[in-house]
């Protein structure tokens, strides 16, 4: 270096310029004090308050960071303007805002943050243009994502682009450099939106071409639990995902893939199917261990006693699992031997433990129904000795049809009572004008039919038939008082008699004998006109009464009527003899006296 360079060098360093010391050195370099001057000033930077300089780090620590820009002194900038450059080092250009040309230390003030807030919009916008990968440094957790100082502005980073996997700890990412990518920019709003996941999807989407082609059904291969979803596991299989369905997590019933599996383990799982064009990959869990029917004791056969859980519920039976993956069904017709069936749920519930007999079993096909009532003797094993015909017993009203009432006399023993068999007397029209649901009623057997479990049942029989005496009473053309009970839907009337027998009144019946008609609660006598002891039909008429009066009192007048006219007739025939004889004998005498 030149002397002249070395001395102006030294006097910019040390603030000190001695003419005096150089005077003698004039003379040897040929220049004046005047022209040495401007060329000490030439390397003073002219430096102005509020300009963006390119400064050089002189030095730095945790603290803060010393940044030359070519004035006579370093300035001193705060370390954290600098975070989002976790790599900054000495020798690196930096911009610098200058603040202030000198402080009460006679000291340059520069900021980072602002030489970089001024340039940002225009590097952010340009970044974005170009694809450009940016540094940000993440300064907190927001709601939804992160907030990322980058180029000194605030971006966004939602948390779905942080990466590709699900982040479960954001806070594990606060005050930590990464790469991201511009994704969106809103001028009028100042907003700007930054992607990590943006930077790696396309690497992945090779790496998913490059794992699909060489993916095969049937293959093992070893993956990492990524997600859970109610529906199933996905699996990350190194830069691609399948999906393992919750009914190819195991042979047994999962309620929730949680119950097999936990993020981040790692587990081995065969390939089931592939769509390269989709990017789907379907995989099996429980296909690397051999089907449980496939393992199932053989000795297992119908009739054979085995215990199982209650697995799943539903209104026409249980399924009871008696091995991980292996079912039978209990249908609600097996769980008692009432014939009034009921809804599984009456008997049994999720979770109970159970003992149930083999009733059929289907290993190929992988079906097995059980029976629960079986485990108890059958009630009808000994139905003619425990109810025998003729036996009287006390039932419970289990059911109505039209044509009878079915009881239950013990779980498992039910019969009917035809309707025609619930009354001797009165006219019953649907079982329930007899006896209600839950009601009890004596009940005597009356037919036993084993080998179809039906019980013909009677209640009437409890009593002796009143028809028998009925007969001796209401004999054809007697008459008896009576009490209109009910009118009859095809005309006519129901009459309650006297001896408690019911009767049947014709619409032409009812009439009385000024020519109204007996209505509901009317009392008056009623002559029977019909009485039919098999079919229990007694017929009756109110008219009658006294239409038969008349009758008989037209025929007294007409018998006396015709008595009178046969004594006239007798007296004119009478008379009309005599005068014959009386001409006869005077015609005698005339002939003689001729």
């Amino acid at each position: 270096m030149a002397t002249d360079e070395k001395i102006l060098n030294a006097s910019v360093q040390n603030d000190i310029f001695d003419w005096n010391a150089f005077e003698n050195e004039t003379a040897i370099y040929g220049k004046s004090k005047a022209e040495i001057s401007d060329d000490y000033v030439k390397t003073l930077c002219n430096i102005k308050a509020g300009e963006v300089l390119e400064g050089t780090v002189a030095a730095l620590d945790k603290r803060e960071v010393l940044v030359n820009v070519g004035y006579k002194s370093e300035a001193s900038i705060s370390a954290s303007e600098f975070r989002y450059n976790p790599d900054l080092k000495i020798g690196d250009k930096v911009e610098v805002f200058v603040e202030n040309t000198e402080d009460r230390m006679g000291q340059i003030i520069l900021s980072h943050k602002k030489a970089r807030q001024l340039k940002s919009w225009d590097r952010v916008t340009e970044a974005m243009e170009q694809g450009e990968i940016v540094k940000g440094f993440i300064k907190c957790r927001t709601k939804g994502g992160m907030i990322v100082d980058v180029f000194g502005i605030e971006a966004f980073l939602p948390g779905s682009q942080i990466d590709v996997k699900p982040i479960r700890d954001y806070d594990a990412f606060v005050e930590t450099t990464m790469d991201f990518k511009i994704v969106k920019i809103n001028q009028e709003f100042h907003n700007v939106v930054v992607s990590h996941k943006a930077l790696i999807e396309a690497e992945l989407e090779s790496q998913k071409m490059e794992i699909i082609s060489k993916l095969e059904k049937g293959q093992i291969i070893e993956g990492v639990v990524k997600n859970i979803t109610s529906y199933g596991v996905f699996i990350d299989l190194g830069g691609v995902d399948g999906l393992i369905h919750i009914t190819d997590l195991s042979w047994g019933r999962v309620n929730h893939p949680e119950e097999i599996v936990h993020l981040d383990e790692k587990i081995q799982v065969v390939i089931l199917d592939f769509d390269e064009s989709k990017k789907r990959i379907a995989l099996g869990l429980k296909q690397l261990s051999k089907h449980p029917w496939e393992e199932l004791d053989h000795e297992i056969k119908v009739g054979d006693h085995v215990k199982g859980k209650v697995v799943v519920m539903a209104d026409y039976g249980a399924f009871i699992e008696i091995a991980p993956g292996v079912e039978g069904l209990i249908h609600v017709s097996e769980m008692s031997w009432s014939q009034h069936l009921r809804s599984a749920q009456d008997f049994l519930k999720v979770g109970d433990e159970v003992e149930a007999v083999v009733l059929t079993i289907d290993i190929e096909n992988h079906k097995m129904s059980l029976g629960l009532k079986q485990l108890t003797e059958d009630p009808w094993k000994d139905i003619d000795t425990k109810y025998a015909v003729g036996t009287t017993h006390t039932a419970t009203v289990r059911n109505f049809t039209n044509f009878g009432v079915f009881v239950e006399i013990t779980e498992g023993i039910d019969g009917l009572v035809h309707i025609s068999d619930l009354s001797w007397t009165k006219k019953i029209k649907h079982p329930s004008e007899f006896t209600q649901l839950g009601a009890t009623m004596e009940v005597v057997v009356l037919e036993i039919d084993k080998e179809n479990r039906r019980l013909s049942l009677g209640h009437k029989q409890l009593e002796e038939n009143p028809w028998d005496t009925y007969e001796t009473i209401y004999k054809i053309d007697t008459i008896h008082q009576g009490k209109v009970m009910a009118t009859a839907e095809r005309g006519g009337a129901f009459i309650e008699m006297s001896e408690g027998c019911e009767a049947f009144c014709p619409a032409r019946g009812l009439q009385k004998e000024d020519g109204t008609t007996l209505t509901v609660g009317d009392t008056a006598d009623f002559k029977v006109i019909e009485f039919n002891k098999s079919s229990k039909k007694l017929t009756v008429s109110h008219s009658k009464v006294f239409d038969d009066k008349k009758v008989n009192e037209e025929q007294k007048v007409e018998k006396a009527t015709k008595k009178a006219v046969q004594q006239v007739n007798i007296a004119t025939e009478k008379t009309t003899l005599g005068d014959i004889s009386e001409l006869a004998e005077l015609k005698a005498k005339l002939e003689k006296g001729n």
